[in-house]
């Protein structure tokens, strides 16, 4: 499966992994992004870079409606602009001073970052709800051979051990996918462990098939 086109949206992120006042690293097609969830509730993406000595943002914390840089406290509100520097406290930051950003969507239980301009809104897949995420360390390709068939649109439908799972992909480079794991809104805590096993043996075999080459 070729990378998601311009226009499309990109899954990069469960919202349940992103509670209120928390940041967690993702991946963009932009690159490496800082995700985060203010007190509020609102969720955030900017690039992972503290505009002031390159620090990842993503290791800073969320103060109320603010994000703060881990190694000098440099605090930036959601649009992305500087609003604190701990070192000069009388300071009123120039607006020139600001992290990139990215339009981020949040819902159905998957957070979204757009693919260039989005033409569209993100997708909603009615009927099931979004279990966990895994990384597996292999392409699509690899997985679409793992798993006996293709991927569409980003989905991939499969049985494995005698279990049939979705999983929701997203590349993350040339040998990396992250994978996002949906379930039927009414499939009990058994059926929801078997799919989740399931999907780890899918992982498993996928990281075997791209060791060994055999990918087609």
């Amino acid at each position: 499966m070729p990378p998601y086109p311009t226009g499309s949206w990109m899954p990069v992120a469960l919202s349940a992994d992103l509670p209120a006042g928390t940041v967690m690293p993702a991946q963009s097609p932009a690159g490496p992004i800082a995700l985060w969830r203010s007190r509020s509730g609102r969720v955030a993406a900017f690039a992972d870079r503290c505009p002031h000595r390159g620090m990842r943002l993503s290791h800073g914390f969320v103060r109320g409606e603010t994000l703060s840089c881990i190694y000098h406290g440099w605090s930036y509100a959601q649009a992305g602009n500087c609003l604190r520097i701990p070192a000069h406290p009388a300071l009123t930051p120039p607006d020139t001073i600001r992290v990139a950003t990215q339009p981020v969507e949040d819902g159905g239980g998957i957070i979204w970052i757009p693919v260039g301009e989005p033409a569209a809104v993100p997708p909603r897949f009615d009927g099931v709800t979004p279990l966990r995420s895994m990384v597996v360390e292999a392409d699509v390709a690899a997985l679409e051979s793992a798993a006996g068939t293709k991927a569409g649109e980003g989905l991939l439908d499969c049985t494995h051990d005698g279990r049939t799972v979705r999983l929701l992909l997203a590349p993350e480079g040339k040998a990396r996918t992250l994978m996002h794991v949906l379930v039927d809104e009414d499939s009990n805590p058994s059926e929801r462990i078997a799919a989740s096993r399931a999907a780890e043996g899918l992982r498993r075999a996928a990281e075997h098939v791209a060791a060994s080459g055999t990918a087609r």
